[in-house]
């Protein structure tokens, strides 16, 4: 196991009294096993039915329980619903928004928890910023599609093409390198990739083309809705993660990780456990993260759906340029005044 799974809570403190068999069997976590079944027995009913009824009712249906999957996911990275990691893999690895190895979204998941490192474009490889190389290296094609999904129109539209086509721009160059572990994740993808589209196409009769519009693209664009303001660049290191205190339905959709400040305070923590806990500790929290609140998703739609949040270059990278244009700059030009 690594230091990284141990950092963040993959193992937990077992009863005294208590045999190694015996206080997994308590670990356990009764509601999330619950929410995988209810899931997947929802995206069964789903898509079975699917013939019968109209693209306006399977659209947000299928949106909402590809995203709450992905947020399934998100809590088997953390250790739930059992204490054995390859049950918790089994259980989320098949990703119903198809573009994206649950084994690397693990990883890069783990190390974006590596607090210290937050938002930095070079170490943590969910940052939504740019380093000025990566920028420097970029297409006007890319920079332009950037741009746009620096809204959250863009984020959510534009969003879920983007991260599906850098996954397979990854799985090239991991095959290039002869990356085993990388290609690992991805065999085990493709596996069970397989068998949701035969269940998909075969077995349902939805095309591949109809489930991308009516489930992949949807859900994932509603996914994106949630880190599109988890993070901030900031110098406090607290101060980074945001809170967004947000109404039942996204709660439940994003499974609490709206209370993302504390959630990296406590990584460990079930998902149903952390209402409870911001509601007696909400002073502590926002105190810490120096007051990094959102009041709602409604917020963030009527002030980001066409305007950029944050900048695309990260604050480092921009003091950067800046220094070496100043440093470029004639004597006496406006860039040394």
């Amino acid at each position: 196991m690594s230091a990284i799974d141990t950092v963040h809570g993959e193992i937990r403190s077992r009863r005294p009294g208590r045999s190694h068999a015996e206080a997994r069997l308590d670990r356990i976590d009764g509601p999330t096993l619950a929410l995988a079944v209810g899931i997947y027995g929802a995206f069964g009913v789903l898509t079975w039915f699917a013939r019968d009824l109209a693209w306006w009712v399977i659209l947000p249906l299928g949106a909402f329980i590809v995203c709450l999957q992905s947020s399934l996911q998100h809590e088997a990275v953390h250790g739930y619903p059992t204490p054995w990691r390859w049950v918790n893999y089994a259980i989320a690895a098949p990703a119903l928004w198809l573009w994206l190895p649950y084994g690397i979204n693990r990883r890069d998941h783990l190390q974006h928890h590596i607090d210290e490192n937050l938002t930095d474009p070079r170490l943590d490889p969910e940052s939504n910023y740019l380093s000025a190389q990566a920028w420097a290296e970029m297409s006007l094609a890319h920079r332009t599609a950037r741009g746009l999904m620096a809204t959250l129109l863009g984020r959510i539209t534009i969003g879920p093409l983007y991260y599906a086509m850098q996954a397979l721009g990854d799985l090239v160059v991991a095959s290039g390198r002869g990356d085993r572990d990388q290609l690992k994740h991805w065999t085990i993808h493709a596996f069970f990739v397989a068998a949701l589209l035969w269940w998909v196409t075969q077995a349902c009769g939805i095309s591949f083309g109809e489930y991308l519009v009516l489930f992949a693209w949807p859900g994932t664009g509603l996914a994106l809705i949630r880190s599109f303001a988890e993070h901030r660049a900031a110098p406090d290191v607290a101060a980074r993660t945001a809170t967004v205190e947000a109404g039942w339905l996204m709660r439940f959709l994003f499974l609490n990780n709206n209370l993302h400040a504390l959630h990296h305070a406590d990584p460990s923590a079930p998902w149903h456990q952390r209402p409870a806990t911001y509601s007696r500790q909400r002073a502590e929290i926002l105190g810490r993260s120096r007051y990094h609140l959102v009041s709602g998703y409604f917020h963030l739609f009527r002030n980001h759906l066409l305007d950029a949040k944050e900048p695309l270059l990260h604050p480092a990278a921009t003091r950067i340029r800046s220094v070496a244009e100043r440093a470029e700059a004639p004597e006496g030009s406006l860039a040394t005044a």
